[in-house]
This record gives structure tokens, C-alpha cells and sequence, in this order.
């Protein structure tokens, strides 16, 4: 079994040094250690450390392309060198790499495609009051809309099953965290979590400038996630409160009108049918979006077929006691037809 080890860089020549050293060369059944550097558009000496500290294998980036881009690029590298496992860390020495044993070992013994370390952000100190609330409560609406229940679904410190990178796809380019976590409960992956310890700050986060910067663009990737495989739950929250509110204004003008014989209310039922009128719209954006949704299902299983294909990985429970007989000719049989 051969584990890839990939850390995302952004000028991290200071602390990769200590990242690279942390990581172990040996784990209870693991054949094979490699060590993947993704150069994210790095303009200092980022690449020229980790190859003095032996590392081979590399992607990079001209530009800086951001960590979702970083983390999608370097999985494919991981597949095509062979990964049963890739595990990502972060090249700022975040995150206590002598854990990747513990974050493996669901995987290696088949409990878990996909497994998450919980930072137990509430101990770290140098989180504000603040930022450990929206870390809360970030986590609880993957939760919801994953259908899990992982107490830090911010966390970067991950390993992942070769199973598991067949059917996740990475959109978004700010973070693919809470991305990969909704897809994966949508999908109905095992995804556990284990608490660790996180080390000391080195530096402020390159990733976001500021709170309210992290808070928005997290918010976004959520929306998005959440909208590509339950929109119709937002859409019918929407259309039943527009409904509902739409029903009040006839309501009034019917109890003024037993009243008082007059037809004076004639504004309550252009508000109830405006409202009325957006409630069928949204009724029916959420049937597109359903469709559009359906559509996205039949597109990823065929990119799941592509990759399995490119990286010759069966499906699972597939007999390869013999190779699989090659597909009918769609070209006619001239022969037979004389």
C-alpha cells in the first residue's frame, strides 16, 4: 500500500524545513512513503528546500492558482504515482505530521474512506472568541448539509482512501474542505475524525486576508455545495414561505370585504398575487435546479468511469480474476451482410 504524502506551499521556506522533518518514514501497514510538494506560484526558495530535503516529486504553478486548485492538482499527481492513500497537510507546520499514523490507520484497516482531524479548535489559543464561534457554527451547517457529524469540518489535516478521490471533485478554488465533506456524506462515503493537537502559530494564514474575508468565502463554497445536491430543499423552504405570506393578503381583503361590503382593498390582492406569482417562481427555479442537478449525477459518474479508466482502478467488488471482455463493435459486420 502506497501512502502519498502532498503539502500545498505558497512561500513556505521558513517552515517546510520542519514539516518535512516531522513526517514519518515508516507506518504499520504502509509499503510506501512519497512526499508530494505542490508549488502554488512560489517566488522564493520553497522549491529548492524541500529538494534538499529529498523530495522528487512536484506540481507547479506558475501562478498562484489557490489551495482548491493546489489540492485538486496534487491529487491527480498522487493517482497517477500510485496513491492507495494521499494525506494532505499544510506547508506552514500547522498541523503535528507524527498524527499521519493515526490519520491512516481507519483507511488501512477499512472503517473509513475519508478521515479528518479535529484541531479541537476550542483549545487553541490563538483563536478569538469569535473565530472559534464561526468555526462552530461553520461546522454545523456542513453537518447539516452533509448529513455527518464532524466536529471540525474546517480542518485541512486529512487523509483520503483512492476510493474515496474516484467520486470527489473539487470546484471551488478558495478551500475544497467543506466542499469535499458535502460531496462526500451526499455520496455516502465513511468519513471518521480523530483530535489532535495542533502546533504553535508560525505565521498569519495566507489563505485570507482578514475574518470577514474567510467567513464570506466559506459561506460561498457552503451555498454552492449545498445547491449542487439538495436544491430543491432551499427552493421549497422558499416557495412555502412565499406562499404563505402571498395566502395573508387574500385572507385580508376577504375579512374586509365580509366586513365592510367594499372593494377599497384591492392592494391586498395585488401584494397576494405578487407574492403568489414568486412563489410559483421558485417553485419552479427548483425544478430546474433539480433537473440541473440530475444532470450533475450522470456527469460525475462518467468522470468517476473516466478516472477509473486513466487510473485503472475498478469499480468496487469487481471481478479482476479475469480481464473484462472488450465492448461489441458498434461498426457494422460487412462480412456477414455478403
Amino acid at each position: 500500500m502506497k501512502l502519498i504524502v502532498q503539502i500545498p506551499c505558497l512561500n513556505e521556506e521558513q517552515t517546510l524545513p520542519a514539516v518535512l522533518a516531522s513526517i514519518p518514514r515508516r507506518i504499520p501497514g504502509i509499503d510506501e512513503i512519497e512526499i508530494l510538494v505542490i508549488d502554488d506560484g512560489c517566488t522564493d526558495n520553497t522549491v529548492a528546500v524541500a529538494q534538499e530535503h529529498g523530495v522528487t516529486q512536484f506540481v507547479h504553478h506558475s501562478r498562484t492558482q489557490g489551495l482548491g486548485r493546489s489540492f485538486r492538482d496534487g491529487v491527480m499527481r498522487s493517482l497517477e504515482l500510485g496513491a492507495d492513500i494521499v494525506v494532505n497537510t499544510d506547508g506552514d507546520n500547522q498541523y503535528p505530521q507524527e498524527r499521519i499514523p493515526d490519520l491512516v490507520r481507519p483507511i488501512v484497516e477499512k472503517r473509513a474512506d475519508l478521515v479528518i482531524a479535529d484541531r479541537q479548535t476550542h483549545l487553541i489559543e490563538h483563536f478569538s472568541p469569535t473565530k472559534k464561534l464561526l468555526q462552530r457554527i461553520g461546522s454545523a451547517v456542513v453537518n447539516r448539509a452533509a448529513g455527518t457529524d464532524l466536529p471540525d469540518a474546517a480542518s485541512g489535516f486529512r487523509a483520503y482512501s483512492r476510493e474515496s478521490l474516484m467520486v470527489l471533485n473539487t470546484i471551488t478554488r478558495f478551500s475544497y474542505c467543506m466542499e469535499t465533506i458535502i460531496q462526500a456524506g451526499n455520496k455516502r462515503l465513511k468519513i471518521d475524525s480523530i483530535p489532535i493537537t495542533t502546533n504553535p502559530r508560525s505565521r498569519d494564514s495566507r489563505l485570507f486576508g482578514s475574518t470577514r474575508e474567510h467567513v464570506l468565502k466559506s459561506m460561498a463554497a457552503i451555498v454552492r455545495s449545498f445547491m449542487m445536491y439538495k436544491p430543491y430543499v432551499l427552493f421549497a423552504w422558499v416557495t412555502a414561505v412565499l406562499g404563505v405570506l402571498g395566502l395573508i393578503p387574500f385572507a385580508r381583503y376577504g375579512v374586509l370585504w365580509i366586513r365592510d361590503r367594499e372593494d377599497g382593498h384591492l392592494q391586498s390582492l395585488l401584494v397576494g398575487a405578487v407574492l403568489l406569482i414568486l412563489a410559483f417562481m421558485s417553485l419552479m427555479l427548483g425544478v430546474i435546479s433539480d433537473l440541473i442537478r440530475a444532470n450533475r449525477v450522470l456527469i460525475e459518474d462518467n468522470l468517476e468511469h473516466t478516472k477509473r479508466s486513466r487510473f485503472q482502478v475498478p469499480f468496487p467488488g469487481a471481478d479482476m480474476s479475469s480481464p473484462p471482455a472488450p465492448p461489441p463493435s458498434l461498426v457494422p459486420d460487412r462480412a456477414a451482410d455478403s
